[in-house]
């Protein structure tokens, strides 16, 4: 079943954009990419690391060796299982299960090894968008456009700025030093990296480990934003346009199953059947069943129920 349960009010501006190809997505507003907006310095900074990460990401081909892919594949895997995913996601963000502090905080820093920004500004940006999904304050929604969704909203602080004037929404990490800390010397922490993997590996490892693997890392990501709210499947009445989609969940380790994440918000599962394959959740229930893992939450039926599209309070 897929469905576009936002409403569209405005059938000027439906009939002006269109809608997402192969999608039935209508975009209802857009932001301006590039041009036609003020481009603030953080901006700038942001294009530029993000372009610099992507360039070097080209000399992959010239510099290919087994032990260097094999190097960034780790990376990919550690920092994206248990420093986006886990870390970020469904432990910071939604708080769907209980870490002691040492494990928390070293799984926070593979986030933050992943080049997806600090904790506090990643936790932020998402529990906005849960909170605003889909409306003109959701921060990166498919109807401003697919390309906006997946990656524009970054260069565009003066939205952000606009929208949130005060990141208040992350009280519990910014209580914590640990988190500020990072926050404020995050630079450095990349950037540190960037030498210690030129010193061990040369030129070679900087392109695979500092290049292709934060790229690959950047766009999976992104799919959960762009392509999660465009294509796949509903199972869930979420009032939005978040879907379940395989291909995604497959290189996002379980993340792809967004319509399921949508109605469960505080679920540390996303696979909710067998068959959602979900990687993220076999490394939760294995730290739970060594003892690392506390408090994990998981949807009751009742809640289902409730999100299911044949509920029969629906038709009360």
């Amino acid at each position: 079943m897929m469905r576009n349960l936002v409403t569209v009010s405005n059938v000027v501006k439906e009939s002006e954009y269109g809608k997402i190809l192969l999608s039935d997505v209508v975009v209802t507003r857009k932001r301006n990419l590039f041009f036609g907006r003020k481009w603030r310095t953080i901006d700038i900074q942001m294009g530029v690391g993000m372009l610099a990460i992507h360039l070097l990401s080209l000399f992959a081909p010239f510099t290919y060796s087994s032990d260097a892919f094999c190097f960034a594949f780790s990376m990919w895997v550690a920092c994206g299982i248990f420093g986006v995913t886990l870390s970020y996601h469904r432990n910071l963000a939604h708080q769907s299960l209980k870490l002691p502090k040492w494990l928390e905080y070293t799984f926070a820093y593979l986030g933050v090894l992943s080049f997806q920004r600090d904790p506090i500004f990643w936790v932020s940006i998402h529990r906005f968008h849960h909170q605003h999904v889909e409306s003109e304050k959701d921060p990166h929604s498919p109807t401003f456009g697919f390309w906006y969704s997946h990656m524009g909203w970054l260069f565009d602080s003066g939205y952000i700025i606009e929208k949130y004037k005060e990141r208040n929404n992350v009280e519990d990490l910014k209580s914590q030093v640990f988190y500020r800390f990072i926050q404020k010397t995050y630079m450095l922490h990349i950037s540190a990296l960037a030498v210690l993997i030129y010193a061990y590996g040369g030129f070679t490892y900087l392109v695979w480990a500092v290049g292709v693997a934060p790229t690959w890392g950047y766009h999976t990501t992104f799919l959960v934003n762009s392509a999660c709210h465009v294509w796949g499947n509903q199972t869930w009445d979420t009032g939005d346009l978040s879907k379940n989609n395989w291909w995604v969940a497959l290189v996002t380790f379980g993340e792809g199953w967004h319509n399921n994440h949508h109605a469960f918000e505080y679920s540390a599962r996303h696979g909710l059947e067998w068959w959602q394959i979900d990687f993220c959740w076999y490394m939760i229930m294995f730290l739970e069943a060594i003892g690392l893992a506390t408090n994990v939450k998981l949807p009751s039926e009742a809640h289902k129920l409730k999100k299911s599209f044949s509920s029969p309070h629906k038709f009360k």
